[in-house]
């Protein structure tokens, strides 16, 4: 048995892959620890995970003004030294850094002590402490078609992103009526992320009247905080009753992603890999102030592997118009199923599982020579 840290919190990007990974060692009899940051949104999604090992880390997300960045540089300093003695009391035999604010520390920490640091990268931009760090790592994990200049060749594996177990098609009928939906209309879902998307809210809510009227559902998740749960009742065209779902946080996003006929979403590579699950087909609205606009690269290659297609946010005018052409197009949205449907067969977390076992391993010993 192999133990690993995983360093994986601050976003549900971040940390729902950490948790596959987790299960996924430990059902292999490996031990696990998941290091995650103290927000909100971690502390809500590890709730049915009580199998699992957490333990939250201090760290702050990189800010140039300058009380961002000198609440960065503490909780860094503190962050090292946590990992430094982290890593020195467990000894872990491999250590998983899915990038973000929590990873840097126990990297570099585990880097000191000659422990096998693996880097995993699921965005086609790789974020700033990828780039950072590549250089410490046994072996970085890109997307296909992604090299990083300063990561050596012999280093480099393409990897998709791990989906937890639990994110899979379900019986439609069945995942409808877990939401209280009727399967005589369509379903469109919302997402803005793990922590939701003010402007694509708002357009749920100004807009879920006009779609309720033309046979569309809606279910919009708006991130923790964002607004209260709402049901809001409405009528069709021909006065049946259909309605609109507003709820800050869903734990069953293979249920919600098998009762929608299409999603509107934005470009994260955690959504995206959920989406390629469940293979479901997206409108993808990129976060434009994401870090090297790198949402926007994500949703450039999930349109030309045909899953979906993209809108930009200066052109949010345009999506309820994009929806209603799409969502009742259903010879498109056959096509995007079955373009998901080849994508997903990159699912690769049994090769990335091999690899982590074959780095981990202890070296075999010399033989000794024999006396003359």
């Amino acid at each position: 048995m192999s133990r690993f840290l995983i360093s994986c919190g601050g976003t549900g990007g971040h940390l729902s892959p950490g948790i596959a990974l987790g299960e996924a060692l430990v059902a292999r009899g490996h031990s696990a620890t998941l290091l995650i940051s103290n927000k909100k949104v971690d502390a809500r999604l590890i709730e049915k995970y009580a199998h699992l090992k957490f333990l939250r880390i201090p760290g702050a997300p990189f800010s140039m003004s300058p009380v961002g960045f000198a609440k960065f540089f503490v909780k860094q300093a503190a962050a090292f030294i946590f990992g430094v003695n982290l890593v020195r009391t467990q000894r872990p035999d491999g250590i998983v850094g899915f990038g973000g604010f929590t990873t840097s520390s126990v990297i570099i920490a585990g880097a000191l002590f000659n422990v096998p640091v693996v880097l995993h990268e699921a965005n086609r931009v790789p974020g700033r402490a990828i780039r950072l760090l590549g250089r410490l790592a046994r072996r970085v994990y890109l997307p296909p078609g992604i090299r990083l200049r300063d990561v050596r060749l012999s280093a480099l594996r393409h990897m998709g992103l791990p989906v937890r177990k639990e994110i899979v098609r379900e019986p439609r009928e069945a995942a409808l009526q877990s939401f209280g939906l009727d399967p005589r209309f369509s379903v469109l879902v919302v997402l803005g992320g793990s922590q939701g998307a003010t402007s694509l809210n708002d357009w749920a809510d100004k807009n879920a009247g006009a779609l309720a009227l033309e046979g569309v559902q809606v279910c919009c998740v708006t991130g923790l905080g964002k607004r209260e749960p709402e049901v809001r009742e409405f009528r069709t065209r021909r006065g049946e009753p259909i309605k609109a779902i507003f709820f800050p946080f869903c734990d069953r996003m293979g249920a919600l992603l098998s009762a929608a006929d299409l999603v509107v979403s934005r470009a994260g590579a955690g959504t995206i890999a959920e989406l390629i699950r469940c293979t479901t087909p997206a409108i993808l609205i990129p976060y434009p102030f994401a870090a090297d606009n790198h949402q926007w690269a994500n949703a450039r290659f999930f349109e030309m592997q045909g899953g979906g297609l993209v809108l930009a946010q200066e052109r949010l005018s345009d999506l309820t118009a994009e929806v209603r052409d799409a969502i009742f197009n259903e010879w498109l949205l056959r096509k995007f199923r079955a373009n998901l449907l080849r994508m997903d067969r990159a699912n690769s977390i049994d090769d990335m599982l091999n690899d982590l076992e074959e780095l981990s391993a202890p070296a075999p010993a010399l033989a000794q020579p024999k006396p003359a």
